[in-house]
């Protein structure tokens, strides 16, 4: 792959949907081939997935039928638009991507890590972030953002959204050369700055 791909990961509320577009923009704004993504979605197979997924309305969806709808929505995403895009050199920016189920369904809901990536290796066609940025928020705070639009997985409990960050904070001890945990600032210009300094010494060449 001639391209480089970023991900952005975090709990509910972290401001990675922000954060990973204001990093879009500015990777546009100095002339790099950029592609912006969100998971699950994108396109239009695997937005229709995030509406079964994410509807609350559909609180009997088992933790398998759930998994594997995410794997589905990102092997459709991966085939149709990231494979693509890497092999033609672009720069790739995804908010979300296959940690998110590890963290979500696998340490939130009790999955076999082993299993969500051997299905997950798949899917992807073994394509792996260059670099995934980890928003770090205390729980609390991030679900106090969301309160007014919960969907089926932000009307979780507590509990399980602590096991969702303490899961990512385990994935990024187990890589720490490709996930960077990146404090939330109040300020999110604070955010952005942190965020562009770490793209530039991990994924833009010769800076």
């Amino acid at each position: 792959m001639k391209g480089k791909f970023i991900t952005f990961e975090g709990s509910e509320g972290c401001g990675k949907s922000t954060q990973s577009r204001l990093l879009y923009d500015y990777l546009k704004e100095r002339g790099y081939p950029v592609v912006y993504l969100r998971e699950p979605g994108g396109i239009k197979i695997s937005e229709k997935i995030r509406e079964i997924l994410l509807d609350a309305k559909n609180d009997s969806m088992s933790p398998a039928c759930e998994m594997l709808l995410y794997m589905a929505a990102r092997a459709q995403v991966v085939a149709e638009i990231i494979k693509p895009a890497l092999k033609k050199g672009k720069f790739v920016v995804c908010d979300r991507f296959l940690d998110s189920t590890l963290a979500y369904q696998g340490y939130g809901l009790g999955m076999g890590i082993d299993l969500i990536k051997i299905i997950g290796k798949f899917v992807t066609d073994d394509i792996n972030p260059d670099l995934t940025i980890f928003l770090d928020l205390p729980v609390k705070k991030g679900l106090l953002h969301r309160k007014s639009k919960e969907d089926r997985i932000e009307q979780r409990s507590l509990e399980y959204h602590n096991r969702v960050r303490s899961g990512y904070l385990k994935l990024a001890s187990l890589e720490p050369k490709r996930i960077k945990i990146v404090r939330v600032d109040k300020s999110k210009a604070v955010t952005q700055s942190k965020i562009r300094d770490i793209v530039k010494r991990h994924v833009i060449p010769g800076y």
